[in-house]
């Protein structure tokens, strides 16, 4: 599984990746993260505000942090 943390890296950001790290733990799944910075991809995923969730190439959530249940159960659904 992949998922992207789309945004410039304000704090936000980083709790952002820290919750879907830890979601992914706490299920048990295996994903790779990556950190998506370019703004030019980041509209691409139709994007306006970050920071952004995308799993498996599909945009979860935008300008706002999720629960880190929210996450979890995105990734069971996955």
């Amino acid at each position: 599984m992949e998922i992207k943390v789309l945004g410039k890296g304000c704090p936000k950001c980083q709790r952002l990746e820290e919750l879907a790290r830890e979601a992914a733990s706490e299920v048990g799944v295996e994903a790779t993260f990556t950190k998506v910075k370019d703004m030019d991809v980041i509209m691409a995923y139709g994007v306006v505000m970050t920071p952004a969730l995308v799993i498996d190439e599909v945009l979860k959530c935008s300008g706002r942090l999720p629960q880190k249940s929210e996450i979890a159960a995105w990734l069971q659904a996955e």
